[in-house]
């Protein structure tokens, strides 16, 4: 895949845990845990919004794009 999602990346800046990321965009953990692991095939405009609300960031902090090939989960 060549986007490559880091939730993770701004969770640790954040010092945030999973469970509360979910709980305050209102997705489930495992719906989360998708999208962290870059197993998702969409997000959502209003889910990456309330992403980008709840930890304080730009898209482009969470999401990047690598050439097939280089990232991970590709």
């Amino acid at each position: 895949m060549a986007i490559i999602v880091d939730i993770d990346v701004v969770l640790a800046k954040r010092k945030m845990p999973v469970g509360v990321l979910a709980e305050r965009i209102g997705i489930t953990p495992a719906n989360l845990a998708v999208l962290k692991n870059g197993r998702a095939k969409a997000v959502r405009f209003t889910t990456l919004e309330a992403l980008c609300e709840v930890l304080e960031c730009q898209p482009g902090e969470l999401l990047r794009w690598e050439p097939d090939g280089t990232g991970a989960g590709g």
